[in-house]
């Protein structure tokens, strides 16, 4: 190799180089892309605990997701991908969170309410025959 193809590959190296390291930046720079997935699984998740009455049997933890899916609506706005995404994964759990809770309350209530009625019957075969405990 003469001098001047050295010169002319170091000089291609050098400007390859400097065009890797240009578009590593851009790349970093560049905002992600909205979590389009989980806003809307908390949205889903809010409007099942809502179906489920769960304003009425889990009000803070329903408030605590609609609180956080506002937030990563917020951090939408701002570019903020990352934490949008954490905000709306606790924003589905919270929900998820009223829907069960929702649930166990509406269980219970219909398992008293099995009792009560198992416990009725129980007396009022009793006093049919005669038998007393």
């Amino acid at each position: 190799m003469n001098s001047t193809s050295k010169t002319r590959r170091g000089s291609r190296l050098r400007v390859a180089a400097g065009l890797a390291g240009a578009l590593l930046i851009t790349a970093c720079a560049s905002t992600p892309p909205a979590p389009t997935a989980q806003l809307q699984a908390a949205q889903q998740a809010i409007a099942n605990a809502e179906k489920m009455d769960a304003g009425r049997h889990a009000a803070v933890e329903l408030g605590e997701a609609r609180t956080k899916l506002a937030a990563a609506d917020a951090a939408v706005r701002e570019e903020k991908m990352d934490g949008a995404a954490r905000l709306a994964d606790e924003s589905r759990v919270a929900a998820e969170l009223a829907a069960s809770k929702t649930a166990t309350v509406k269980a219970t209530a219909v398992n008293d309410e099995m009792k009560s009625s198992t416990g009725t019957l129980i007396d009022e075969m009793q006093r049919a025959t005669g038998d007393s405990k």
